[in-house]
């Protein structure tokens, strides 16, 4: 049995990939394959097929990119009007997600000619895709600011001027060094390692971790150091 006289409506789902190397924010884009748009800079997507959800279509589609499993993944809003694909009518969902530049390099599938670029120097991007992106950092920025999500775009140890110098580029300013270290510590997200990252000094940098045993009773802390004039309103 089906709904009789209804037009047949395609869904897709679209993922927003973002990575941090240390100083720029970067986003996964891959050259499209086929017609229309070919060879155009594109947001990795695929249909949804018949047996599974959204949620496991992206989980699939992020799989054949980057070879990850376990990636924080979020959806945001559905994109919809009826001409934004010239072919048929289509209605996207976005998902956004984080991971670490470093895991992703190691299992890179070359199918798709993927490549990261930077967000400040992004190509023309497919269809509605630039608004889509727009809308996911919008939103990225609201969220870390009350949840510690960034810290799915670093690896197991980093430093401090590297935590730093991703909040900065989130939120496009300047964060008073001394204030952010001791706002930080003050959470006690984090647990400081016995080595040093000196390849930018020979003083070096200590290494510090997520503290995974505080993780769930602190987390609402990371609000204390996020500059409140740069938290975006009503992007919940």
């Amino acid at each position: 049995m089906k709904y009789s006289n209804q037009t047949r409506i395609l869904v897709a789902v679209d993922c927003i990939i973002f990575g941090f190397d240390g100083t720029d924010y970067k986003l996964l884009l891959i050259q499209r394959g086929f017609a229309p748009e070919r060879e155009k800079w594109s947001l990795m997507g695929g249909f949804i097929q018949a047996e599974e959800s959204a949620d496991e279509a992206a989980e699939r589609i992020l799989q054949q990119l980057t070879g990850l499993h376990d990636v924080y993944m979020e959806q945001i809003q559905a994109f919809s009007l009826p001409d934004r694909d010239p072919i048929e009518r289509v209605i996207a969902l976005p998902y956004v997600a984080l991971i670490d530049i470093e895991k992703y390099q190691a299992q890179i599938n070359d199918d798709f000619h993927a490549r990261w670029y930077s967000m400040k120097e992004l190509p023309n991007l497919i269809f509605d895709h630039k608004e889509m992106v727009e809308l996911a950092l919008n939103k990225l920025r609201y969220k870390a600011a009350f949840h510690p999500i960034l810290f799915e775009l670093l690896p197991e140890k980093f430093t401090l001027p590297q935590l730093q110098a991703m909040y900065e580029g989130l939120y496009d300013t300047k964060i008073d060094k001394r204030n952010f270290t001791r706002k930080v510590l003050s959470t006690k997200l984090l647990k400081k390692e016995k080595d040093k990252d000196k390849s930018s000094s020979k003083k070096g940098a200590f290494y510090y971790s997520l503290d995974e045993e505080h993780y769930k009773e602190n987390f609402t802390n990371i609000h204390n150091f996020i500059p409140k004039n740069e938290i975006p309103v009503g992007t919940e």
